[in-house]
């Protein structure tokens, strides 16, 4: 019974430490997240890149995206963010520079957020990647799975899209509508000022008019 329990604990042993080497492998990629992603609608992206050096710090993350209308990034302290674009003003890319001085360390990993959209119309988006070190050294996070599914060592982030809802297309069409009900609103408070400004001078035209009548009476009597 005791060989038993030792061979059952040590299987155990065993796979949760293959469990815990995918995991750290799968971890160490660049990756890309964005909960809810649709196609033909917006989303936040968020990179997440680990430095696999013990020697040296990331310092520069460029993305490559499909042609986007919006690519907004979010501050961050130390880093410089820029975005490409196309001469159609589509975005083709955006990168993170950090500033003299700043990396992320080994053992540590950093998240860039970018806001971005709408996406394309397919199930997915890759997101190609380019990590730079402190050390000079570059890596490309561009591979596609093998023919039988097999994840490549360096794969391209890569975000799965569900089917449009049109809940992006409908946030547009609010903000339309907002935009077209705050101009109409103000178009007719103007209206209602300049109607009532006149109507103010015209009565004011009358006033004088009738006191400059009355003094006169009063002169004659």
């Amino acid at each position: 019974m005791n060989r038993t329990l030792s061979r059952a604990l040590l299987a155990v042993g065993a796979a949760g430490s293959a469990l815990l080497l995918a995991t750290g492998v799968a971890s160490a990629h660049v990756s890309v997240a964005a909960p809810g992603a649709e196609q033909g609608g917006y989303t936040v992206l968020t990179f997440r890149v680990p430095t696999e050096s013990d020697t040296a710090g990331t310092t520069a993350l460029t993305v490559q995206l499909p042609g986007l209308k919006s690519a907004r990034t979010e501050p961050m302290p130390g880093w410089t963010s820029t975005v490409q674009k196309d001469a159609s003003a589509l975005a083709t890319s955006v990168t993170w520079t950090a500033d003299p001085g700043v990396s992320v360390g080994p053992g540590q990993f950093q998240q860039f957020v970018l806001s971005a959209g709408p996406l394309p119309e397919r199930g997915e988006v890759e997101f190609p990647a380019v990590q730079t070190y402190s050390d000079g050294k570059i890596v490309n996070w561009d591979q596609k799975p093998g023919a039988d599914g097999s994840e490549p060592d360096k794969p391209a982030p890569t975000v799965t899209l569900a089917a449009g809802s049109g809940a992006g297309h409908a946030h547009a069409a609010v903000d339309t509508e907002e935009t077209v009900a705050v101009d109409e609103t103000t178009h007719n408070a103007d209206t209602t000022a300049r109607w009532l400004g006149g109507a103010g001078l015209v009565l004011g035209a009358l006033g004088a008019a009738m006191g400059i009548g009355a003094t006169i009476r009063n002169r004659r009597s």
